[in-house]
């Protein structure tokens, strides 16, 4: 079976495409990346010794590539996570959001339909869904929840899982949906929430947290997303959305003095700075229906899954310092300096 993967440099794409490998050694992969900032080619390099594996270099929302790479490897499962995925992002230039998260998806279904595709599956977020009141614990996300939009970023995706959804309808597309809580783990981009606590920290620079950091999110370590996905291309019921969640939801300023605990860093590094717009307070995911189908449930405790990550950040510092000396240096200042000099 040929599997292509959008979006396969990225964090869960990448985490994705090992996943196959050791599950599955026996299929083909085609990964197609665009290799924007967050699209790092080193993630793929020891995917790319496989002999199953192949890179493309393209972008998704270019029709002629899209269509000759379909043609020439006639996948049997497309899984989308390529997109633009950060939310401070997507404030400072919706745009792009759009194009991406709609736009292409739009030409891999088309595509997908053009050459048969047998699945079509689209990796969403539970930020589809909006927020919880931090004083309602006994409130989760189901996949009846309605949408309720917070961001350009997530409005982009939400958009793209109704379009999902219409070709499943209108044209017949084989499809599945998944919408995921907050992923941490290897490979995940310096921007983020995890790894950027943890750069800072070993480098003794300010660890900016929005707000009080109180707000709520529900964490899955990025290899039980995958082992979600596999379930889902190969024995999940066309048309469905599957909701998948860690159950371990954690306050952000929590886990920041984790990271800084597990460091041996002062908590004096923590500065608050002033709150992302439109921030959404709390994510809690129910997985329940995955569970009952398919059987999944996560495997990795938010106590073991932070340290494996922390030991996997420490081991890797090249991998990541090697980012953080580019083209995101300047993102970084653009978004916090500012912000930290009012401090």
């Amino acid at each position: 079976m040929t599997i292509l993967v959008t979006g396969g440099a990225g964090f869960i794409g990448a985490n994705f495409i090992y996943y196959e490998q050791e599950k599955h050694p026996e299929d083909r992969i085609v990964c197609l990346d665009k290799l924007t900032y967050a699209g790092n080619l080193s993630t793929l390099e020891a995917a790319m010794k496989h002999p199953n594996f192949r890179f493309v270099r393209a972008d998704i929302c270019d029709v002629e590539a899209v269509n000759a790479l379909f043609a020439e490897e006639k996948p049997d499962i497309v899984v989308n996570f390529a997109a633009e995925s950060h939310v401070d992002r997507s404030i400072e230039d919706p745009g792009i959001f759009l194009r991406t998260n709609i736009i292409g998806t739009q030409v891999l279904m088309d595509a997908s339909l053009k050459h048969g595709v047998k699945r079509y599956h689209q990796v969403s977020t539970d930020e589809v869904y909006g927020d919880l009141p931090l004083d309602r614990p006994d409130l989760f996300f189901t996949e009846s929840t309605p949408l309720k939009t917070s961001s350009p970023y997530s409005s982009s995706k939400a958009g793209a899982d109704l379009l999902v959804n219409a070709y499943h309808r209108t044209y017949g597309l084989p499809t599945t949906l998944s919408r995921c809580s907050n992923n941490y783990g290897p490979y995940q981009f310096p921007e983020k929430l995890i790894p950027l606590m943890i750069a800072n920290a070993l480098a003794d620079k300010p660890l900016p947290v929005y707000g009080e950091g109180l707000n709520v999110r529900d964490w899955l370590y990025v290899e039980d997303h995958c082992k979600a996905i596999d379930l889902i291309i190969r024995h999940g019921k066309v048309g469905e959305v599957y909701n998948i969640g860690g159950h371990n939801e954690m306050k952000n300023i929590d886990i920041v003095r984790l990271i800084c605990a597990a460091l041996g860093k002062s908590e004096d590094l923590i500065v608050h700075v002033s709150d992302r717009k439109g921030h959404d307070m709390r994510y809690a995911i129910d997985p329940t229906k995955i569970h009952s189908e398919l059987g999944w449930l996560p495997e990795t405790k938010f106590a073991d899954g932070i340290q494996k990550t922390i030991r996997w950040y420490l081991d890797n510092r090249a991998w990541w310092e090697n980012i953080i000396s580019g083209e995101y240096r300047n993102y970084y200042d653009k978004m916090y300096g500012e912000r930290l000099g009012r401090q």
